[in-house]
């Protein structure tokens, strides 16, 4: 476990700053009220997200992983016509000062040997944004919906996406439901093509201590992403990015640490609180607490259950502990607020006016000035939350763990 503490100081030599991102945040509804991500809130929309991600949890950088989508696509036109998305020069759209809006999709891709994985797309510009869009249109059935099928493979669409100067990540790609290596695959290749991808995201249930137990993936940066599907849920993973300014350019240096631009740090929850780190039995309701991998259910012996991250890695790792190459940023494992007991809404609401933001609270805030907010043991809670130091019952098949205190 690395321990968190204070965001590290924004001044930096030839011109480089620390940023905060979340590379894939779903769209739930237009405001129209059409829907695009079936199973996110009806709240996510647009508008919802820019404000909930800027005001409250005060991210750099956000990408919205619906944007291709048509109904969200028309949004995105409109708030542009009315000069509340602006062009960014080198790639994204900027809200408000200085936020940069990755725009991009989510594609479901069938795998080779059953299941099926997701991957992100994100593009450059508006022009490139449509183009995909329109592509999109002809390979699935409901074009205005998120995270469709499509007809076709994987290394298909990472030619569009080489073609119109995008970025392919492979989404949560430990996990049981549309995982890569989760429910897909042992290895990389047997998919994608490995030299047309930048970037592997790691999922709520993994960490690099567990994706660096696969060889392959040492050239790969990792990133940490939120997939929210609620408001609340932006920046619950997330990034910190060494760049000049947010930019779509920027960040695809980053991505391949170039010209000194680098993720220097994945935040995320301990992988125990994930839904799917261990395997779980549907039947039953038990979680494995035995050592990996766990493919039946140890109480009631059905076969058929959920397999866990933690117990697929120990099937697919080829290495026996984790190597980390040169470069690679720690992990921090950090609760978010929403996920502190005893910290309610009216708490949390009053830290973010104290602070100004939930990266504020988590990165900048001092024990002191906390505890003249919500008091000495809450502010002890902010505090070990922050650093990974909160207790920890494990999560499984679809079901979150919870701290216990």
């Amino acid at each position: 476990m690395v321990t968190g503490g204070e965001r590290p100081a924004e001044g930096a030599r030839d011109g480089l700053r620390e940023w905060f991102a979340d590379l894939h945040i779903h769209i739930g509804r237009t405001a129209a009220g059409r829907p695009v991500k079936m199973a996110a809130s009806s709240a996510m929309t647009v508008r919802a997200v820019l404000e909930e991600a800027t005001r409250r949890k005060g991210l750099d950088l956000i990408g919205i992983v619906d944007a291709a989508c048509t109904g969200v696509l028309e949004e995105i036109d409109d708030l542009v016509a009315q000069r509340r998305l602006r062009p960014h020069p080198d790639g994204g759209l900027v809200y408000g000062e200085n936020t940069l809006v990755l725009t991009g999709a989510e594609v479901e891709v069938g795998g080779p040997h059953g299941g099926a994985a997701h991957f992100g797309v994100w593009l450059p510009g508006l022009d490139e944004l449509r183009a995909f869009s329109e592509w999109l249109a002809t390979r699935v059935t409901n074009p205005g919906l998120s995270s469709q099928r499509i007809r076709g493979n994987a290394v298909e669409l990472q030619e569009v996406c080489r073609r119109l100067g995008g970025l392919f990540i492979i989404h949560h790609a430990f996990t049981p439901h549309k995982g890569l290596y989760g429910c897909c695959a042992a290895r990389m290749a047997e998919m994608v093509d490995p030299g047309g991808v930048d970037a592997v995201e790691l999922g709520l249930s993994a960490d690099t201590e567990m994706a660096d137990r696969i060889s392959e993936l040492g050239p790969f940066s990792f990133v940490s992403n939120s997939d929210a599907h609620s408001v609340d849920r932006i920046a619950r993973e997330y990034n910190r990015l060494r760049l000049r300014e947010p930019s779509f350019r920027e960040l695809s240096l980053a991505l391949k640490a170039r010209n000194g631009r680098a993720v220097t740090g994945n935040f995320g929850l301990d992988p125990s609180l994930g839904k799917y780190h261990r395997t779980a039995c549907p039947r039953c309701g038990t979680v494995a607490a035995g050592a990996p991998p766990v493919t039946a259910c140890p109480v009631c012996g059905n076969d058929r259950v959920v397999m866990g991250v933690l117990d697929r890695l120990a099937q697919v790792a080829d290495l026996p502990r984790p190597h980390h190459p040169p470069g690679r940023p720690p992990y921090v494992h950090q609760v978010p607020l929403e996920f502190i007991p005893g910290l309610g809404p009216k708490r949390r609401a009053a830290l973010l006016r104290a602070f100004g933001s939930e990266m504020g609270v988590l990165h900048r805030a001092p024990r002191e000035a906390l505890t003249e907010v919500v008091g000495e043991a809450l502010a002890d809670l902010v505090v070990r939350a922050r650093e990974g130091r909160l207790a920890v019952r494990t999560g499984g098949g679809g079901r979150y763990g919870r701290v216990v205190q």
